[in-house]
């Protein structure tokens, strides 16, 4: 199998391609708490509306809600998350997968400032 991925148009993207089992490859957490659920996860599970943040090895999974939202100037998604003790936007910055779409990459810049660089395979 290549590891070469491609990147996606976001502006042109199906909102469920952001859905599935993503794990955090990366997090630079800037402003964010470092105690807060998103800067906590090793892994998120985006259902339709629905989402859970997993915290390895034996930390506390929260669940929530989640929605792709687009700019009307741009088309360019953001991911809204909405969990128990948290509520926060991040900005889609690429989308990147591989020919046969078993593998991608996520990368979310949020507005505290954290970015966080999501895997899929």
């Amino acid at each position: 199998m290549s590891d070469l991925l491609l990147d996606i148009n976001l502006q042109h993207l199906p909102d469920d391609y952001f859905g599935g089992e993503w794990h955090v490859a990366t997090r630079v957490l800037n402003r964010n708490d470092p105690g807060s659920p998103m800067a906590l996860a090793t892994r998120l599970v985006l259902a339709p509306g629905q989402m859970e943040t997993q915290v390895a090895p034996a930390g506390p999974n929260h669940t929530g809600k989640w929605a792709v939202m687009r700019d009307e100037l741009m088309n360019r998604p953001y991911l809204s998350f909405e969990l128990p003790n948290e509520a926060t936007r991040a900005l889609v910055t690429r989308l990147r997968r591989s020919a046969d779409g078993l593998r991608s990459e996520l990368n979310l810049y949020f507005a505290s400032g954290m970015e966080m660089q999501l895997d899929r395979s």
